[in-house]
């Protein structure tokens, strides 16, 4: 059965009026359960962002998972370890989310190796230094609890269920990484000055991580009008800005953008414009590490095709032991 079908199933009632029920629970500000009729749609918008979001959990854990054999000391490499972790948990929840949608779990993986469906631009830049796990879990985490605590109030609610947990542990990811920050910038002079350049080359890339502007946004009108998402990128773009320009005031770091000041009379910053050029060149698979991060999957993927031969293989085993059974 194909994804159309299965939104088009009416079990003999009235399309018109499925729609008008399905609306009215988006307008209501409810929620839409798996079983519950759905547009084709909505359905569509959902399993592609979904699949972005766990494909980023998923790539992700790569740059600072790069440092867990360098980590300084036991208790940092603990640290790592347990967010790297979490990181392919929450992979896992957001796929399971994709697949109350109908998707297919070896689907979706196989066109995020295919490059037919994305994550997100900025694990597509290398690690560099240990700073830079402090900096990504202070700047890109930081950046994603301010993208992900309004789908907790999504209009689907496998969706909106999963964030919860992510976002819980996501703050603990943002704040490990500040404490760290924290630490290296009590520090030595290299120390400091190690942390400043992971902030430089972070900054701009967190900011684009937001998505294009809303002008440039093909998808948020339509999710914000199905409940999807609450807020425009440029909204959390600000959002984010506003919140993070006072924690790097008391860390001690400069943020690498001239523009950036306090706007009274709109109670908020004003800020520059990301390369926006930049960010279509990593989109389309030209960033730093693009092809990097693919390959690594794929042989991840293909490294472990042995298990998911022996858990078919036991999971076959089972069935007919329970047929013989009865």
């Amino acid at each position: 059965m194909t994804l159309g079908d299965v939104s088009s199933q009416t079990d003999g009632h009235d399309p018109a009026a499925l729609a008008r029920e399905f609306e009215a629970i988006i307008a209501g500000g409810m929620r839409i359960e798996p079983r519950d009729w759905m547009p084709d749609g909505y359905r569509t918008t959902l399993i592609r962002q979904i699949a972005q979001h766990a494909h980023s959990e998923i790539i992700g854990m790569q740059p600072e998972g790069n440092w867990l054999t360098r980590a300084p000391s036991l208790r940092r490499k603990a640290i790592l370890l347990a967010k790297v972790q979490d990181e392919a948990g929450h992979g896992l929840y957001l796929y399971s989310a994709a697949e109350t949608l109908g998707a297919d779990r070896a689907d979706l993986n196989a066109k995020l190796l295919a490059g037919t469906q994305k994550y997100s631009s900025i694990f597509n830049y290398p690690a560099l230094t240990y700073a830079d796990v402090g900096v990504i879990g202070w700047l890109v985490d930081g950046a994603a609890i301010c993208n992900q605590v309004p789908l907790c109030r999504s209009s689907y609610g496998p969706y909106a269920r999963a964030m919860i947990r992510v976002c819980k542990e996501e703050s603990f990811h943002q704040r490990q990484g500040y404490e760290l920050l924290a630490t290296m910038m009590a520090g030595t002079a290299a120390q400091r000055a190690m942390v400043q350049d992971a902030v430089d080359r972070w900054w701009w890339p967190t900011l684009m991580m937001f998505g294009p502007p809303d002008t440039d946004s093909p998808h948020s009108a339509t999710s914000m009008a199905w409940g999807i998402k609450r807020h425009t990128n440029d909204e959390l773009r600000q959002r984010f800005v506003d919140m993070t320009v006072p924690q790097a005031e008391a860390l001690g770091v400069t943020l690498p953008d001239p523009q950036l000041c306090w706007n009274e009379k709109r109670g908020a910053h004003d800020f520059g414009t990301p390369d926006w050029n930049e960010f279509t060149d990593v989109i389309a698979g030209h960033g730093p590490c693009n092809a990097e991060r693919i390959a690594r999957r794929t042989r991840a993927h293909d490294d472990g095709a042995w298990v998911r031969e022996a858990a078919t293989a036991f999971a076959a085993k089972l069935r007919t032991l329970e047929g013989k059974a009865r």
